[in-house]
């Protein structure tokens, strides 16, 4: 059927996400999803939920969740964009803000959707090396252009950037729109939210789907000056004017005013993260410095793809990427205790470790 396909989409590469099997009895540490429940709360307001109020459309600006995200950041509402999944809210972002004559600046390894992107709204780009211990120098990133995108902490090298080091980027780039993708912002690293109210082309991009164990809801949002939010709605309603559904959007608020659970949940997850980390160096991994909930891991003598087959073949799941300079690494999500000691009981079970 491709003969009725448009041009552009003959060549296009879709995004390729991680593998979620059907089989019972794996150990899941490929995805990124928090081995927790949603707070409390969440549950609460699905068994009360009135069904009957399904026949009728949901609120399409999500006035209640904005004001909720607002708050949480002291912002204002109109600072406040939300979309279904931060992905959608990355789409809108590069069809409304990063499309230029001049070229986008993003690191050369990150996440694999922004390329996406790229093709499917012919932009201009340029792609920037990580450094030898790969990390992001903003220094590299000069010049005249169209746009600068980053994810802070990256994504999937795990490492996350000093928020001076991005303020200098803000104040030497001031003529062009930078957005940062704090998706793995809660586990560790320093958010640029703060340094919205001070700089009108910085757009913050997070999501529900990591910290707070909504990746099933698909609740992603966004902080910015009104400026930037207006091009956001503004592309959206010419989509899709309801892309929260209802429960998302109340499941959402319930999950944002449970800090407690929050703070309990990130901690864990940052202290299994550092268990884990130092169980692999012992046998011989290099770790990456993570503010993430994964780690980002190679061996010095077995090549990653022999140690993803190893771990599938006995039902652990992690994830390798084919991408040239990344390609002997493993990124292993951050699960349960009782996860991770299967992951490091079965690596030590390995003939060559």
């Amino acid at each position: 059927m491709s003969r009725f396909w448009s041009p552009a989409i003959q060549s296009l590469v879709p995004y390729t996400p991680g593998e979620q099997p059907k089989v019972d009895g794996l150990i899941k540490l490929n995805t990124n999803e928090n081995p927790f429940p949603p707070a409390p709360g969440v549950e609460a307001v699905l068994r009360s939920f009135d069904t009957e109020r399904l026949r009728l459309y949901p609120d399409p600006e999500c006035l209640a969740l904005k004001q909720a995200l607002a708050k949480e950041a002291d912002l204002e509402h109109n600072q406040v964009f939300v979309g279904n999944g931060s992905d959608e809210v990355l789409a809108l972002t590069f069809m409304a803000l990063l499309r230029h004559t001049r070229p986008l600046l993003l690191p050369e390894t990150s996440y694999s959707f922004y390329n996406v992107y790229i093709d499917l709204f012919n932009i201009n780009a340029r792609h920037i090396p990580l450094s030898d211990d790969f990390r992001i120098d903003l220094d590299d990133y000069c010049g005249e252009n169209g746009g600068i995108i980053f994810a802070n902490p990256n994504a999937p090298t795990s490492i996350s950037l000093d928020l001076n080091a991005i303020e200098t980027l803000l104040k030497r780039n001031t003529e062009s729109v930078v957005v940062i993708d704090e998706a793995y912002v809660d586990f560790g690293a320093e958010s640029a939210t703060r340094l919205v109210n001070s700089y009108p082309n910085l757009l913050v991009i997070q999501t529900f789907s990591k910290s707070r164990s909504l990746a099933g809801m698909r609740v992603g949002f966004a902080f910015g000056h009104p400026e930037l939010i207006e091009a956001l709605e503004r592309v959206k309603n010419s989509f899709n004017s309801y892309p929260l559904d209802m429960l998302a959007q109340q499941t959402a608020i319930a999950a944002l005013e449970d800090h407690d659970y929050f703070k309990q949940c990130t901690r864990t997850i940052m202290e299994t993260r550092q268990w884990t980390s130092t169980q692999l160096e012992q046998l011989g991994f290099k770790v990456l410095p993570s503010h993430t909930n994964f780690v980002f891991a190679s061996h010095t003598r077995v090549p990653a793809d022999t140690l993803m087959q190893y771990l599938r073949e006995h039902k652990i799941l992690v994830r390798h990427f084919t991408k040239p300079g990344i390609n002997n690494h493993l990124r292993i999500t951050i699960g349960t205790t009782n996860e991770m000691q299967s992951l490091i009981d079965c690596l030590r079970t390995h003939p060559e470790l």
